[in-house]
Formats: structure tokens, sequence, C-alpha cells
């Protein structure tokens, strides 16, 4: 199982891209308060969310109750201060990836605490950082890719083909 948590996210779209993202893979989304944006049925339903369904989600009011509820084994922190590329972590298994917020990133208690675990996507010295969704795109696929993308469908159809399943 794939778990994504976003810490304090702040950007409505983000989020809404992130789930999509969770909704096609069938990992599970963490929303940890507070939220920059509404996520009752009557916002999600005015924003064209018509895969929100398919999300497992849960939504925590802060950081301490996220890790009294789940732990944090296998947990990888999304952060473009880390020491280590995300090339170098073993996504095998039950894997949680957490991410902070867009203005700010995790907070560095969290980051010093979980020093070992702290993994980067690399890009170039003059780039500050990747776009939130992005980020949890590149790095969920990754895991799935080492966990050989479990229950996700192995083939497309071609217009005028078939599959043969």
């Amino acid at each position: 199982m794939l778990n994504i948590v976003l810490v304090e996210p702040e950007i409505p779209h983000n989020t809404g891209a992130i789930a999509r993202t969770c909704a096609a893979t069938g990992a599970r989304l963490h929303l940890v308060r507070p939220l920059g944006f509404d996520i009752s049925d009557k916002a999600v339903k005015r924003c064209g969310l018509d895969y929100w369904h398919l999300v497992d989600i849960s939504v925590y009011d802060n950081l301490d109750e996220y890790f009294r509820r789940n732990g944090d084994e296998n947990l990888f922190l999304a952060t473009t201060k880390a020491p280590h590329s995300y090339d170098e972590a073993d996504f095998r298994g039950d894997v949680t990836l957490m991410f902070g917020k867009e203005t700010a990133g995790l907070p560095e208690w969290l980051r010093e605490k979980y020093r070992d675990r702290c993994i980067r996507i690399p890009m170039i010295a003059e780039a500050r950082s990747l776009n939130l969704s992005n980020s949890v795109a590149v790095l969920a696929y990754e895991a799935l890719r080492q966990q050989g993308f479990p229950g996700l469908k192995d083939t497309g159809s071609m217009a005028g083909e078939s599959t043969g399943k």
C-alpha cells in the first residue's frame, strides 16, 4: 500500500491533482490540518472532482494525531533539503511519502527527526522546487514501479486494437 501525506496543503488545485493521482493508483491520501481550502462534499462537487469517490482519504488535526494513528514505519519525507535522491530509497512494501505545504515545506523539527528518511528530487541548482502535485506524482510512481505496479492496469488499447484480454 502506498500512502501520500500532505502536511498543511495550501493550494486546492494541487491537492485536487494529488487526489487524482491517488485515485488512479489506489494510494491512500492523508491530509494534515490546517488546510488552505474546503473539502466538504459541496466544495468537491463544485470543483468538478468527479473522481473524489475513488480516493481513500483521512484528515488529521495535526501531525501528532497523524503519527498517533499511523506510526512512522517506512516513512519517507520529500524535501529539497534532503541529502539523498529518491532513487536511493527502497520503496518496497507499504510506504508512506510525506510532503510539506507549498510555501514552506516540512517543518525543520520533522526533517531533523527523520533526517535519514529525507529524500529529494534532483533538479538544477537555480530551480527552487517542483510543483507539489508533480513531486507527488514522481515519487508515487517510483514507489509503485519498485513494487511492480500492484493492482494497476498493465495494458492500454490504441484505437482499432484489441488487448486480447
